[in-house]
């Protein structure tokens, strides 16, 4: 009797163990099943809170406006690289991942370029939507109808043989755009910024009617601190409208006229 019990139970516990498989079987089947692309879902990594792009705007440029759609398409004929590539010929996308889940839905996750500047080169007017951007990596990139970044304008003739500053030459242009950015006083007071033939930077900010004139892009350190105290000492006690220019280019001066 004892070992008719445990047979039975050695049974039991065999037919539980199989069903148990056959279930995971099963839901892995119906997992993976999905052989047709579902629905697409979108992630737009946003910049500073705000979207160059829509979801609109993605499932254009994945589907060649319409032309190649991918929902109910095979996953077989789906090339996830091939898409990729696809979104990344758009300006407004920096980087993008595509994938699948369980269900059959493709993930489409794209991340968008953080501006430091707005390009604007001869006959391009400021009150217009109007020329490029300056990504942080030195690329150029279009301008936005969804929304319009609140960064420092860049002009000057400089700019008609360098059209990207991503390069080794340009590197010192594109680290005085990142300073600028990353201090919250210099975002909020430099409005523009030329830059002569020769590579000198001219700015002007957003109190006072001074230009501030800073030479080439190097030296930044010491620069910007002549300009700190320019801002923190000279300008507060003299009238912030009092001079017409401040140069702090030279080493130990500050020239302020």
């Amino acid at each position: 009797m004892f070992s008719t019990f445990k047979s039975t139970k050695k049974w039991l516990i065999v037919a539980v163990s199989l069903l148990g498989l056959f279930g995971l079987i099963a839901f892995t089947e119906i997992q993976h099943g999905q052989k047709h692309v579902r629905s697409v879902i979108i992630r737009l990594n946003q910049v500073d809170g705000h979207n160059f792009l829509t979801r609109r705007d993605v499932t254009g440029y994945l589907t060649n406006e319409g032309a190649d759609p991918v929902v109910g398409k095979d996953y077989a004929d789906i090339n996830f690289r091939q898409l990729e590539t696809r979104l990344l010929r758009h300006g407004l996308v920096k980087n993008c991942q595509i994938s699948r889940d369980l269900t059959g839905n493709l993930l489409v996750s794209i991340d968008q370029p953080r501006p430091l500047a707005r390009l604007l080169t001869a006959g391009e007017a400021m009150h217009t939507v109007s020329g490029v951007y300056v990504s942080e990596d030195g690329r150029l990139f279009p301008i936005s109808m969804n929304y319009s970044a609140r960064v420092p304008i860049l002009t000057g003739p400089y700019f008609a043989t360098n059209r990207s500053l991503g390069n080794e030459r340009n590197r010192p242009l594109l680290d005085l755009l990142k300073r600028i950015h990353d201090d919250p006083f210099w975002r909020a007071q430099i409005t523009e910024l030329s830059v002569d033939r020769q590579g000198e930077v001219t700015m002007w900010p957003q109190l006072g009617k001074h230009q501030i004139e800073l030479g080439p892009p190097t030296d930044l350190d010491a620069k910007f601190k002549k300009l700190k105290l320019v801002y923190t000492d000279v300008l507060p006690a003299k009238g912030w409208d009092r001079y017409s220019r401040v140069n702090v280019q030279y080493r130990n001066q500050i020239v302020c006229e």
